[in-house]
């Protein structure tokens, strides 16, 4: 399976904009639609605006008995009933990076509790995480949240909950896309 994963925004996708805002920093180019591709995208296709590049890799800070517990409770993407999703670019400071991976997981975890809160909204909310630090993209990360309509409360607590701890401290950069799956 291809670990590689291109969101494309332009005029063409199964997904269709709801809202779209920069939440910390600049925004990204209004679209219509987003086209998600389990492959790397080399040319930015016709009518198309921006992509971004990602990965999926190894989780970086869990511990065991943490990935343990997420595995056990986290539902798969592409569910029928997740008519919404959201996609969240995020870039971390020079200051976040500069820090060993002991001290990142200790702000992540120890202090923000990043785990423990996202368990909480599970399985309502299913999420992957997508690396893109490593490919010289403007952002850090992307991470994808899918959930049925009437998790949406839920989902927006959780927004709340992760972006007042200490690991938003370092984000700089955070736009925030709201989808809604085509049913045609």
């Amino acid at each position: 399976m291809n670990n590689r994963f291109s969101f494309v925004g332009g005029k063409q996708g199964g997904w269709r904009v709801t809202g779209m805002q920069g939440m910390i920093g600049n925004s990204l180019a209004p679209v219509e639609r987003i086209n998600v591709v389990n492959d790397a995208i080399t040319e930015l296709p016709l009518d198309s605006v921006w992509v971004l590049q990602s990965f999926t890799s190894n989780v970086r800070y869990a511990k065991r008995d943490e990935l343990t517990m997420l595995q056990a409770v986290q539902p798969r993407l592409n569910r029928a009933e997740a008519a919404i999703a959201v996609l969240i670019p995020i870039k971390k400071s020079a200051q976040w990076w500069e820090m060993a991976q002991d001290e990142r997981r200790a702000i992540f975890e120890e202090e923000s509790h990043h785990t423990a809160v996202g368990l909480e909204y599970l399985p309502g909310v299913a999420r992957r995480l997508m690396h893109c630090r490593d490919l010289g993209e403007p952002f850090d990360f992307l991470t994808w949240f899918e959930f049925a309509p009437e998790h949406t409360q839920a989902f927006d607590e959780l927004l709340v909950r992760m972006r007042a701890s200490k690991e938003w401290e370092y984000v700089e950069r955070e736009v925030e896309i709201r989808l809604e799956r085509d049913l045609e």
